[in-house]
Formats: C-alpha cells, structure tokens, sequence
C-alpha cells in the first residue's frame, strides 16, 4: 500500500477532512501494516488507536508510531483481529483490506467479524462502502505487443505468457480509450449492513454490450470508496 498513493491519499482525505469525527475517539485499525493509517488516525485527534497487525510487520507499526511521536496514542496488537481482546467498545473502525477486484484476497471477512464484535451501535466505518466496476476492454500490451518485437513475431510466446498470467489476478494500468463502453456496477457493499453470509453468496452474471470499436481482450475491473462515507465535497 505505501508506494499506491492514489490509496493513501483517498484515506487520509477521508481521515483529514473529518477531524471532528476523529477527535478524542477510540478508533481500530485492522490489517495495520506499517502504521500509515494509523498515524493518519492520531494525526487527525483520535485518542487511542488500536492497531491491529497479525504479522511480525506489527513491529515496524510500532516504530512508525514512535517516529511520528505517537507511541501514546498508538496501541499496536499482533494478532489476528479475530482473536484481539481489547479493552472497550470502538467508535471507529479504519481498514485497508480491499483486495484485487474488491473481494479476491480481501480481509472484509475479518472486518465484519471485527465490526459486530468491537464496533459501537453509532460507530462509524472509514470507509463504509465499496463498488465494484466492471467494463470490457483492450489490452495491447498483452496481445499487440507480441505481434512484432522490435520486427520479431513473438505471437506464440505471448500466447504463453497470456495463459500464466490468466492464472491470477493482474494489476495492469488501462487507458480511457481502451475501454469499449462505460463501466458499470457489478457490486455495491455496506459494511454497516453486510453480513459474513452475504460475502460468502456471492453470485453474479454480467452482460456488457460494446458501443465502440476495438478488439475485446479481457474484463477491466476497478474499485471505488469512500463514496459514501464523509467525503469532502
């Protein structure tokens, strides 16, 4: 997450921009990582930050918030959300758990869990809702790149390559122009209201007509939050 500052930046905004919500709360960081959120938390007047980090990272949390002079505010657990005992009920629940396409590797299992356990009746979700796009596309770079490389045909080689990558998610950069028609919501969650049983069911069947010309080379999916949740207008 560090190095995707688009990410970082829509979370402190939505940190930042509501101080007033933030200011002398209890707040839980789940998934805490390095801290960054964390820090954001405190900067923005939280009173005590629990983060919550299951992996032996929880000790680079614990020099980021002493770098940060927040050794105070932040209180780092390692450990699993899941198995965390905390000592009093949150007013806010802040966590970067999205995974690839929204859900694939995501830690909202655990954020739902987290949110019925530790989360008051009033608390609030940072953020607390998230849409899932989708949108057929083009994608040059895994097809018309391998036609001529450097005036070599490497078409059966790219075919290869093509075949791994279609094994897992890839995380490529498309251009407007590459999409063959607007996107369009496939998901849409409230984490104030789904529910594990939700997640687990989850079922969809997709049809998107293309209102451009172009060569359809894979499904581009993309995420938006904060959409709800005290954005700055």
């Amino acid at each position: 997450m560090l190095q995707d500052h688009p990410r970082n930046k829509a979370y402190r905004d939505a940190i930042l921009s509501n101080k007033d919500d933030f200011k002398d709360k209890i707040v839980l960081d789940i998934g805490a990582g390095s801290g960054i959120l964390s820090v954001f938390c405190a900067q923005a007047g939280a009173k005590t930050v629990y983060a919550v980090e299951a992996s032996n990272i929880y000790k680079i949390a614990e020099e980021t918030a002493k770098e940060n002079d927040f050794q105070d505010v932040i209180k780092v657990i390692h450990s699993i959300v899941e198995e965390a005992i905390l000592p009093q009920k949150v007013d806010i629940i802040v966590s970067e758990w999205m995974g690839f396409y929204l859900l694939h590797e995501a830690m909202l299992n655990s954020v739902i869990v987290a949110r019925d356990k530790f989360l008051k009746p009033d608390g609030l979700l940072f953020p607390e809702s998230a849409t899932l796009y989708s949108v057929p596309c083009s994608v040059s770079s895994m097809f018309d790149f391998w036609e001529s490389v450097d005036g070599v045909s490497m078409q059966h080689f790219g075919k290869s390559v093509r075949e791994n990558a279609s094994k897992k998610p890839i995380t490529e950069l498309v251009s407007p122009e590459s999409l063959l028609c607007d996107p369009e919501v496939v998901i849409w969650l409230d984490l104030r209201e789904v529910t594990l049983e939700d997640i687990n069911t989850i079922q969809m069947r997709h049809i998107a007509v293309a209102n451009k010309h172009g060569k359809y080379q894979g499904i581009f999916l993309f995420l938006h939050t904060f959409d709800v949740c005290r954005l700055p207008t």
